[in-house]
Protein backbone atom coordinates (compact mmCIF):
# COMPACT_ATOMS: atom_id res chain seq x y z
CA UNK A 1 0.00 0.00 0.00
CA UNK A 2 1.17 3.52 -0.79
CA UNK A 3 1.11 6.43 1.65
CA UNK A 4 0.93 10.06 0.55
CA UNK A 5 1.06 13.27 2.56
CA UNK A 6 -2.00 15.37 1.77
CA UNK A 7 -2.08 19.07 2.68
CA UNK A 8 -4.52 21.99 2.69
CA UNK A 9 -2.38 25.08 1.94
CA UNK A 10 -5.37 27.43 1.63
CA UNK A 11 -5.52 27.32 5.43
CA UNK A 12 -2.26 29.29 5.54
CA UNK A 13 1.02 28.19 3.99
CA UNK A 14 3.53 29.81 1.67
CA UNK A 15 5.63 28.01 -0.91
CA UNK A 16 8.64 27.65 1.39
CA UNK A 17 6.50 25.86 3.99
CA UNK A 18 5.19 23.46 1.37
CA UNK A 19 8.69 22.89 0.01
CA UNK A 20 10.06 21.98 3.42
CA UNK A 21 7.24 19.53 4.02
CA UNK A 22 7.46 17.93 0.57
CA UNK A 23 11.23 17.51 0.74
CA UNK A 24 10.99 16.07 4.26
CA UNK A 25 8.29 13.63 3.15
CA UNK A 26 10.52 12.58 0.26
CA UNK A 27 13.48 11.95 2.59
CA UNK A 28 11.26 9.82 4.83
CA UNK A 29 10.13 7.66 1.93
CA UNK A 30 6.51 8.73 1.55
CA UNK A 31 5.17 7.81 -1.88
CA UNK A 32 3.54 11.14 -2.70
CA UNK A 33 2.88 14.73 -1.72
CA UNK A 34 -0.54 16.01 -2.71
CA UNK A 35 -2.25 19.32 -2.08
CA UNK A 36 -5.77 20.62 -2.23
CA UNK A 37 -6.65 23.11 -4.96
CA UNK A 38 -8.47 25.95 -3.21
CA UNK A 39 -8.18 29.74 -3.16
CA UNK A 40 -9.99 30.58 0.09
CA UNK A 41 -9.45 29.66 3.71
CA UNK A 42 -12.13 27.52 5.30
CA UNK A 43 -13.39 28.07 8.82
CA UNK A 44 -12.25 30.76 11.22
CA UNK A 45 -8.59 31.08 10.21
CA UNK A 46 -7.12 34.12 8.45
CA UNK A 47 -5.38 32.06 5.76
CA UNK A 48 -2.27 34.22 5.91
CA UNK A 49 -0.15 34.79 3.92
CA UNK A 50 -2.89 34.01 1.39
CA UNK A 51 -3.70 31.37 -1.19
CA UNK A 52 -1.26 29.69 -3.53
CA UNK A 53 -2.00 28.19 -6.92
CA UNK A 54 -1.80 24.41 -6.95
CA UNK A 55 -0.14 23.94 -10.32
CA UNK A 56 2.31 26.78 -9.78
CA UNK A 57 3.27 25.10 -6.51
CA UNK A 58 3.68 21.71 -8.16
CA UNK A 59 5.83 23.20 -10.91
CA UNK A 60 8.21 24.54 -8.29
CA UNK A 61 8.26 21.27 -6.34
CA UNK A 62 8.85 19.34 -9.56
CA UNK A 63 12.27 21.00 -9.81
CA UNK A 64 13.09 20.81 -6.10
CA UNK A 65 12.28 17.14 -5.45
CA UNK A 66 13.54 14.04 -7.21
CA UNK A 67 11.47 10.96 -6.42
CA UNK A 68 8.22 11.72 -4.60
CA UNK A 69 5.04 11.80 -6.67
CA UNK A 70 3.18 15.11 -6.85
CA UNK A 71 -0.44 15.95 -7.50
CA UNK A 72 -3.77 17.51 -6.62
CA UNK A 73 -6.59 16.06 -4.58
CA UNK A 74 -8.42 17.49 -6.34
CA UNK A 75 -8.34 20.34 -8.85
CA UNK A 76 -11.66 21.99 -9.52
CA UNK A 77 -12.59 21.89 -13.18
CA UNK A 78 -14.08 25.39 -12.77
CA UNK A 79 -10.62 26.92 -12.28
CA UNK A 80 -9.03 26.15 -15.65
CA UNK A 81 -10.06 25.60 -19.25
CA UNK A 82 -9.38 21.94 -20.06
CA UNK A 83 -7.03 22.82 -22.92
CA UNK A 84 -4.92 24.96 -20.59
CA UNK A 85 -5.05 22.35 -17.82
CA UNK A 86 -3.76 19.69 -20.22
CA UNK A 87 -0.81 21.93 -21.10
CA UNK A 88 -0.07 22.77 -17.44
CA UNK A 89 -0.13 19.16 -16.27
CA UNK A 90 1.95 17.92 -19.21
CA UNK A 91 4.54 20.62 -18.58
CA UNK A 92 4.80 19.91 -14.85
CA UNK A 93 5.01 16.19 -15.64
CA UNK A 94 8.01 16.91 -17.85
CA UNK A 95 9.54 19.21 -15.22
CA UNK A 96 9.27 16.41 -12.65
CA UNK A 97 10.57 13.65 -14.90
CA UNK A 98 7.18 11.93 -14.97
CA UNK A 99 5.99 12.15 -11.36
CA UNK A 100 2.71 14.09 -11.66
CA UNK A 101 -0.84 12.93 -10.97
CA UNK A 102 -4.04 14.85 -11.69
CA UNK A 103 -7.04 14.69 -9.41
CA UNK A 104 -10.01 16.42 -11.04
CA UNK A 105 -13.49 17.15 -9.69
CA UNK A 106 -16.51 19.40 -10.14
CA UNK A 107 -15.58 21.90 -7.42
CA UNK A 108 -17.90 22.67 -4.54
CA UNK A 109 -16.77 25.76 -2.60
CA UNK A 110 -19.00 28.55 -3.92
CA UNK A 111 -17.46 31.23 -1.67
CA UNK A 112 -13.99 30.96 -3.18
CA UNK A 113 -15.44 31.37 -6.66
CA UNK A 114 -17.28 34.51 -5.60
CA UNK A 115 -14.21 35.86 -3.80
CA UNK A 116 -12.03 35.66 -6.91
CA UNK A 117 -14.59 36.17 -9.65
CA UNK A 118 -14.57 32.60 -10.90
CA UNK A 119 -17.82 31.44 -12.57
CA UNK A 120 -19.57 28.74 -10.58
CA UNK A 121 -22.33 27.12 -12.67
CA UNK A 122 -25.09 25.32 -10.82
CA UNK A 123 -24.78 22.26 -13.02
CA UNK A 124 -21.14 21.18 -13.35
CA UNK A 125 -21.08 17.43 -13.84
CA UNK A 126 -21.46 17.63 -17.60
CA UNK A 127 -18.56 20.08 -17.69
CA UNK A 128 -16.41 17.63 -15.75
CA UNK A 129 -17.28 14.84 -18.19
CA UNK A 130 -16.16 17.00 -21.09
CA UNK A 131 -13.00 18.15 -19.33
CA UNK A 132 -11.94 14.56 -18.71
CA UNK A 133 -12.59 13.68 -22.34
CA UNK A 134 -10.64 16.70 -23.57
CA UNK A 135 -7.63 16.36 -21.29
CA UNK A 136 -7.20 12.65 -21.95
CA UNK A 137 -7.97 13.11 -25.65
CA UNK A 138 -5.30 15.78 -26.03
CA UNK A 139 -2.70 13.59 -24.34
CA UNK A 140 -3.61 10.48 -26.36
CA UNK A 141 -3.55 12.16 -29.76
CA UNK A 142 -0.42 10.99 -31.61
CA UNK A 143 2.23 13.59 -32.35
CA UNK A 144 1.59 15.04 -35.77
CA UNK A 145 -2.16 14.46 -35.61
CA UNK A 146 -4.88 16.94 -34.60
CA UNK A 147 -7.54 16.86 -31.92
CA UNK A 148 -11.04 18.32 -32.10
CA UNK A 149 -13.93 18.36 -29.64
CA UNK A 150 -17.43 19.76 -29.98
CA UNK A 151 -19.37 19.53 -26.76
CA UNK A 152 -22.12 21.35 -24.93
CA UNK A 153 -19.58 23.29 -22.83
CA UNK A 154 -16.27 23.27 -24.70
CA UNK A 155 -15.13 23.25 -28.30
CA UNK A 156 -11.59 22.68 -29.57
CA UNK A 157 -10.76 22.98 -33.26
CA UNK A 158 -7.69 21.66 -35.08
CA UNK A 159 -5.58 21.44 -31.91
CA UNK A 160 -1.98 20.18 -32.28
CA UNK A 161 -2.55 18.52 -28.88
CA UNK A 162 0.84 19.51 -27.55
CA UNK A 163 2.81 19.19 -25.36
CA UNK A 164 2.70 15.53 -24.42
CA UNK A 165 3.31 14.45 -20.82
CA UNK A 166 6.20 12.14 -20.01
CA UNK A 167 3.85 9.52 -18.56
CA UNK A 168 1.41 7.66 -20.73
CA UNK A 169 -1.07 7.79 -19.24
CA UNK A 170 -0.75 10.45 -16.57
CA UNK A 171 -2.39 8.97 -13.46
CA UNK A 172 -5.87 10.45 -13.22
CA UNK A 173 -7.80 10.48 -9.93
CA UNK A 174 -11.60 10.74 -9.82
CA UNK A 175 -13.47 10.42 -6.56
CA UNK A 176 -16.54 11.04 -4.50
CA UNK A 177 -19.48 9.34 -2.87
CA UNK A 178 -22.03 9.55 -5.67
CA UNK A 179 -23.67 6.21 -6.48
CA UNK A 180 -23.64 6.31 -10.28
CA UNK A 181 -22.18 9.19 -12.25
CA UNK A 182 -18.93 9.59 -10.33
CA UNK A 183 -18.01 5.88 -10.48
CA UNK A 184 -18.99 5.91 -14.16
CA UNK A 185 -16.53 8.72 -14.81
CA UNK A 186 -13.87 6.85 -12.87
CA UNK A 187 -14.51 3.63 -14.81
CA UNK A 188 -14.33 5.45 -18.14
CA UNK A 189 -11.39 7.76 -17.51
CA UNK A 190 -9.47 7.28 -14.28
CA UNK A 191 -6.54 5.25 -13.09
CA UNK A 192 -7.58 5.75 -9.45
CA UNK A 193 -10.86 6.07 -7.56
CA UNK A 194 -10.77 7.96 -4.27
CA UNK A 195 -13.20 8.35 -1.42
CA UNK A 196 -12.42 10.55 1.53
CA UNK A 197 -13.34 11.30 5.12
CA UNK A 198 -15.85 8.49 5.67
CA UNK A 199 -15.96 5.40 7.86
CA UNK A 200 -15.03 1.91 6.79
CA UNK A 201 -18.53 0.73 5.96
CA UNK A 202 -18.99 3.58 3.52
CA UNK A 203 -15.59 2.88 2.01
CA UNK A 204 -16.55 -0.77 1.56
CA UNK A 205 -19.87 0.18 -0.04
CA UNK A 206 -18.23 2.71 -2.37
CA UNK A 207 -15.64 0.19 -3.54
CA UNK A 208 -18.28 -2.51 -4.08
CA UNK A 209 -20.44 -0.08 -6.03
CA UNK A 210 -17.46 0.94 -8.15
CA UNK A 211 -16.82 -2.70 -9.02
CA UNK A 212 -20.43 -3.05 -10.11
CA UNK A 213 -20.24 0.05 -12.29
CA UNK A 214 -16.95 -1.13 -13.80
CA UNK A 215 -18.74 -4.32 -14.82
CA UNK A 216 -21.48 -2.27 -16.48
CA UNK A 217 -18.86 -0.16 -18.28
CA UNK A 218 -16.73 -3.08 -19.41
CA UNK A 219 -13.78 -2.02 -17.26
CA UNK A 220 -11.75 -4.56 -15.34
CA UNK A 221 -12.03 -3.20 -11.77
CA UNK A 222 -8.58 -4.55 -10.96
CA UNK A 223 -7.12 -1.97 -13.36
CA UNK A 224 -8.52 0.86 -11.22
CA UNK A 225 -6.58 1.64 -8.06
CA UNK A 226 -8.60 2.32 -4.89
CA UNK A 227 -7.67 5.01 -2.38
CA UNK A 228 -8.96 6.78 0.70
CA UNK A 229 -8.17 10.16 2.27
CA UNK A 230 -8.27 10.55 6.05
CA UNK A 231 -7.51 13.37 8.50
CA UNK A 232 -4.48 12.12 10.38
CA UNK A 233 -3.21 12.75 13.89
CA UNK A 234 -0.63 10.39 15.37
CA UNK A 235 0.81 11.06 18.81
CA UNK A 236 3.08 9.26 21.21
CA UNK A 237 1.67 10.94 24.33
CA UNK A 238 -1.59 12.54 25.52
CA UNK A 239 -0.01 16.00 25.48
CA UNK A 240 1.16 15.52 21.92
CA UNK A 241 -2.30 14.31 20.93
CA UNK A 242 -3.92 17.40 22.43
CA UNK A 243 -1.47 19.73 20.70
CA UNK A 244 -1.80 18.15 17.27
CA UNK A 245 -5.57 17.84 17.46
CA UNK A 246 -5.86 21.51 18.45
CA UNK A 247 -3.73 22.55 15.47
CA UNK A 248 -5.92 20.52 13.12
CA UNK A 249 -9.27 21.35 14.68
CA UNK A 250 -9.94 17.70 15.56
CA UNK A 251 -11.54 16.48 18.79
CA UNK A 252 -8.95 14.37 20.65
CA UNK A 253 -11.86 12.30 21.90
CA UNK A 254 -11.92 10.67 18.47
CA UNK A 255 -8.67 8.85 19.27
CA UNK A 256 -8.93 5.14 18.71
CA UNK A 257 -10.08 5.32 15.08
CA UNK A 258 -13.28 3.29 15.36
CA UNK A 259 -14.65 1.69 12.20
CA UNK A 260 -17.38 4.29 11.79
CA UNK A 261 -14.91 7.17 12.10
CA UNK A 262 -13.47 8.69 8.94
CA UNK A 263 -10.27 9.75 10.72
CA UNK A 264 -6.88 8.40 11.75
CA UNK A 265 -6.40 9.66 15.29
CA UNK A 266 -4.50 8.08 18.15
CA UNK A 267 -1.31 6.36 19.16
CA UNK A 268 0.83 4.67 16.51
CA UNK A 269 -0.62 1.26 17.39
CA UNK A 270 -4.21 2.55 17.20
CA UNK A 271 -3.58 4.12 13.82
CA UNK A 272 -1.87 0.96 12.53
CA UNK A 273 -4.95 -1.04 13.53
CA UNK A 274 -7.21 1.35 11.62
CA UNK A 275 -4.97 1.39 8.56
CA UNK A 276 -4.85 -2.39 8.52
CA UNK A 277 -8.63 -2.51 8.36
CA UNK A 278 -8.59 0.04 5.56
CA UNK A 279 -6.01 -2.06 3.70
CA UNK A 280 -8.18 -5.14 4.10
CA UNK A 281 -10.97 -3.34 2.21
CA UNK A 282 -8.80 -3.29 -0.91
CA UNK A 283 -7.24 0.14 -0.49
CA UNK A 284 -4.01 0.57 -2.43
CA UNK A 285 -3.21 4.13 -1.36
CA UNK A 286 -3.96 6.29 1.67
CA UNK A 287 -3.77 10.09 1.67
CA UNK A 288 -2.80 11.20 5.16
CA UNK A 289 -4.28 14.67 5.63
CA UNK A 290 -1.76 16.53 7.79
CA UNK A 291 -3.05 20.03 8.48
CA UNK A 292 -0.08 21.49 10.38
CA UNK A 293 2.52 21.71 7.64
CA UNK A 294 5.18 23.00 10.01
CA UNK A 295 5.01 19.90 12.23
CA UNK A 296 7.65 17.80 10.48
CA UNK A 297 8.10 15.66 13.59
CA UNK A 298 4.58 14.39 12.92
CA UNK A 299 5.78 12.93 9.63
CA UNK A 300 8.83 11.46 11.42
CA UNK A 301 6.56 9.60 13.85
CA UNK A 302 4.25 8.30 11.12
CA UNK A 303 7.15 7.11 8.99
CA UNK A 304 8.92 5.39 11.87
CA UNK A 305 6.10 3.97 13.97
CA UNK A 306 3.10 3.51 11.65
CA UNK A 307 3.86 2.82 8.01
CA UNK A 308 6.32 -0.09 8.51
CA UNK A 309 3.67 -1.99 10.47
CA UNK A 310 0.81 -1.92 7.93
CA UNK A 311 0.62 -5.08 5.84
CA UNK A 312 -0.38 -4.65 2.22
CA UNK A 313 -3.20 -7.11 1.58
CA UNK A 314 -3.94 -6.14 -2.03
CA UNK A 315 -2.67 -8.54 -4.66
Amino acid sequence: MEFCVFTEPQQGADYETMLRQAQHAERLGFDGWFRSDHYLVMGDGDGLPGPTDAWTTLAGLARETSSIRLGTLVSSMTFRHPGILAIQVAQVDAMSGGRVELGLGTGWFAQEHAAYGIPFPTKRFGMLEEQLAIVTGLWRTPVGERFAFDGAHYALTDSPALPKPVQSPVPLIVGGGGPQRTPQLAARNATEFNIGFVGEEKVRDAFANLHRVCGDEGRDPLTLSLSVALPTIVAASPAELERRCAAAGIDPGRAGAAAEEGVLVGTPSQVVEKLQRVADLGTRRVYLQCMDMTDLEHLDLIAAEVLPHVTDTVA
